[in-house]
């Protein structure tokens, strides 16, 4: 009896294909993270969300409520799918970076924005002066985050 033996398929590396998958990752966790919210809102006390903050700074006085509202989701979205293709370029080329299915990335990203830069900016409270609920909502959100970004990525990158 002959044995066949497959070689395995091995996947090439490509940068272009990595952002292109971490993109589309990262605009299907960004509405994933949105409905997390919904269901452990953040913030309780009817704060603004950093990004309507941001907004808020920028442009003050000078736009309409529905045209903040637009740029504020405008925000959103971009910095989720931003935030996705960086990661799906890192994942190409460094596969650690996908440990724990996602969730080591969202775990990264809320400690980089909610503990670090969005308190620096005075975009976001001291992680202090969150409540217990208020911050594991905000750490939930980004583990949905980082676990869809990680399945949709790792679906993308097959296809292509």
């Amino acid at each position: 009896m002959r044995e066949t033996k497959v070689a395995a398929v091995k996947k090439h590396k490509s940068l272009a294909k990595g952002l292109i998958a971490g993109l589309i990752a990262g605009l299907a966790a960004t509405a994933a993270k949105a409905l997390a919210e919904r269901i452990f809102p953040p913030h309780t006390h009817g704060e603004l969300e950093p990004q309507e903050l941001a907004v808020e700074c920028v442009a003050g006085d000078t736009l309409t409520p529905v045209a903040k509202a637009r740029l504020s989701e405008g925000l959103r979205w971009g910095l989720g799918a931003s935030a996705g293709a960086a990661y799906g370029a890192v994942a190409e080329f460094y596969p650690e970076a996908t440990a724990r299915h996602g969730a080591s990335f969202g775990l990264a990203l809320e400690a980089l924005s909610h503990e670090a830069a969005l308190p620096a900016l005075g975009l976001a409270v001291e992680p202090e002066e969150q409540t217990a609920r208020e911050h594991g909502s905000e750490i939930t959100s980004y583990v949905v985050y980082g676990v869809t970004a990680e399945l949709v990525r790792r679906l993308v990158r097959r296809w292509l």
